[in-house]
């Protein structure tokens, strides 16, 4: 029987002796944006505006975060019907697109390449997470899950859309 204080350094070993699981990094990713000024309560509500409208053009529901350049919470819209763990996720998506200055799409095709860095790190490597860019600069971001990560990244996108 394996104890379970070893499971850690097994895990290392098999990872240390597979070359298949050699990472390569990305390409070289654009330059990502200054933190800038925090994002109002009154733009956020316009960004959950327009991404709960895209989603409602589509029929699909979702739970839509918007954070600060920090991660902090500054409003959360789970529409009726979402299932409950999109509520987790759209806040981690979020999260990892403010903390890590870009799109949670950035993680989800580096692991799709091979690099799994960013599951290490806690990005959630999944579509759906935005910046929020005002003035040039980083003033939030948008989570949205509740659909497949494409449905949204599109749901997100819209938010987005709205502060331009």
């Amino acid at each position: 029987m394996l104890r379970p204080a070893l499971a850690p350094l097994i895990l290392a070993a098999v990872l240390a002796a597979c070359p298949a699981l050699a990472q390569t990094a990305p390409a070289t990713p654009a330059p990502t944006p200054a933190y800038g000024r925090t994002i109002t309560l009154a733009e956020a509500k316009t960004v959950v505006a327009a991404a709960e409208a895209e989603a409602r053009k589509q029929g699909w529901t979702m739970v839509i975060v918007v954070v600060e350049p920090n991660g902090a919470l500054v409003m959360s819209e789970k529409m009726d019907g979402t299932q409950y763990g999109s509520n987790d996720v759209a806040r981690r998506k979020a999260e990892t697109s403010a903390n890590f200055r870009r799109p949670t799409s950035y993680f989800q095709e580096a692991v799709k390449g091979g690099t799994l860095n960013s599951i290490f790190s806690g990005a959630m490597a999944i579509e759906g997470g935005e910046l929020l860019i005002i003035d040039g600069k980083i003033a939030g971001a948008v989570g949205a899950s509740g659909g497949s990560g494409a449905q949204d990244g599109q749901v997100a996108r819209a938010g987005v859309a709205a502060l331009k």
